[in-house]
C-alpha cells in the first residue's frame, strides 16, 4: 500500500467577481498553482496570512468546491476533469475537515451523540445500535467521558468542543484530516492538550494533516513540512526543521522574525514589512511580494518567480536565485 494518501498538482481556484452592468467580471485568483503530496502518518503545515489561500486550499482538499484546473489525486482517483457523483461520494469520507470555531461547527440543536453519528447515517449502512457504540467509544477516544454522549453543545467548554469536532471528524475513518485553525481559538494550555490529542490520534490511525495556521510556534511543535504562501501562491517549501533554521524567502524571514519567543534575553532581528497584502483583485506584477520586499530589484518587479530548487528548499524567489548564482561564479 503506498504511503502517498493525496496528490496537488498545480491546484487553482478562481472566481469570477461582477463590477457591474457595462464592465467586464474581474477574475479573483484565491489559489493560483500549489503542488504538494501528502503521506501517511505525515503532517504538512500551510502557513501565511489571511488572505492568501489557506482556507480555500481547505474546501478544495475537502471537495467542497472543485478546483479551477490542475490535478487533485485522492487514494488513487481523480478528482479534476469531471470525476462523477458516484467517485466524489466515495472519496469524501476519505478527507474530513476540523474548523476553526468549535463554536460554531456545532449545531446547537443536536446532542453530541446524533453530531457524531450523523456522518454514519448518511454515508454507512450500520444499524443503530452500531452507530452508538461507534460514537460512543469515539467520544471515549478523544478524552471525554460517556455522559458528554447526550448533552448539547453550550454545555462544553471551547477545547472539549473541539474534541467532540475532531471525534466528528473520525467517525468516517478517513486517510486525511484537513485542520484549519484548530487550535486558534482556544486558550494557550488548552491547545497544548488538543496538539498532544492530535499527535496522539496521527500515531494511532497513521492519518496524513493538512495544518492550516498563521502560528509558527504551533506549526514548529507539529509539522513534518511547511508550505509557506503568498497571495495564492507557494512561495517557500521545505521541511520543518529546514523553514525554522535556514528560511530563504524574505517573507518567510518575516514571518518568522515575529514569532515570539519565551525567552526575555534572547534577541533577534525583527523584519517589518511595510504596506499591506495587495488585493488578489489586481495583484501587482512580476512577483506579487515586490511592493513590501526588502530585497526587491528590477527583476522583480517584471517577472514572476517559479518555485524552483534552492539547496534543501523549493523557493520562488529571484533574489535567492541571485545568490545562487554569486555562489556558483
Amino acid at each position: 500500500m503506498s504511503d502517498i494518501v493525496l496528490t496537488a498538482r498545480n491546484l487553482t481556484r478562481h472566481y469570477e467577481v461582477p463590477r457591474g452592468m457595462l464592465r467586464k467580471p474581474a477574475t479573483l485568483k484565491a489559489l493560483d498553482g500549489v503542488s504538494f503530496t501528502l503521506e501517511r502518518g505525515k503532517t504538512l503545515a500551510v502557513v501565511g496570512e489571511s488572505g492568501c489561500g489557506k482556507s480555500t486550499l481547505a474546501r478544495l482538499l475537502t471537495m467542497i468546491e472543485l478546483p479551477s484546473s490542475g490535478s487533485l489525486n485522492i487514494a488513487g482517483e481523480e478528482v479534476t476533469g469531471g470525476a462523477s457523483k458516484e467517485v466524489l461520494q466515495k472519496l469524501r469520507p476519505k478527507v474530513q475537515i476540523v474548523f476553526q470555531n468549535p463554536y460554531g461547527s456545532l449545531n446547537p440543536r443536536h446532542r453530541i451523540g446524533f453530531a457524531l453519528e450523523e456522518p454514519l447515517l448518511i454515508n454507512t449502512k450500520l444499524s443503530a445500535a452500531e452507530r452508538r457504540d461507534k460514537a460512543q467509544a469515539m467520544v471515549e477516544s478523544v478524552g471525554l467521558r460517556p455522559e458528554h454522549y447526550d448533552r448539547y453543545p453550550h454545555m462544553f467548554s471551547g477545547g472539549q468542543r473541539q474534541r467532540i469536532a475532531i471525534a466528528r471528524a473520525l467517525m468516517l475513518d478517513p486517510d486525511v484530516l484537513v485542520l484549519d485553525e484548530p487550535v486558534s481559538a482556544l486558550d494557550v494550555s488548552i491547545q497544548a492538550q488538543v496538539l498532544n490529542l492530535l499527535a496522539s490520534i496521527q500515531d494511532k490511525h497513521k492519518l496524513a494533516y493538512l495544518f492550516i495556521s498563521h502560528d509558527l510556534s504551533v506549526v514548529r511543535h507539529i509539522a513534518d513540512e511547511v508550505i509557506v504562501m503568498y497571495l495564492g501562491r507557494a512561495v517557500e517549501q521545505a521541511a520543518r526543521a529546514e523553514i525554522f533554521a535556514n528560511a530563504r524567502h524574505p517573507y518567510t524571514r518575516a514571518l518568522l522574525s515575529a514569532t515570539p519567543v519565551p525567552d526575555p534575553s534572547f534577541r533577534k532581528e525583527r523584519i517589518v514589512l511595510k504596506g499591506e497584502l495587495p488585493s488578489p483583485l489586481n495583484p501587482p506584477t512580476g512577483c506579487a511580494f515586490n511592493p513590501r520586499c526588502p530585497r526587491v530589484f528590477d527583476r522583480c518587479m517584471t517577472q514572476r518567480p517559479e518555485l524552483l530548487p534552492a539547496g534543501k528548499a523549493m523557493i520562488a524567489c529571484h533574489a535567492v536565485e541571485l545568490d545562487q548564482e554569486k555562489q556558483v561564479a
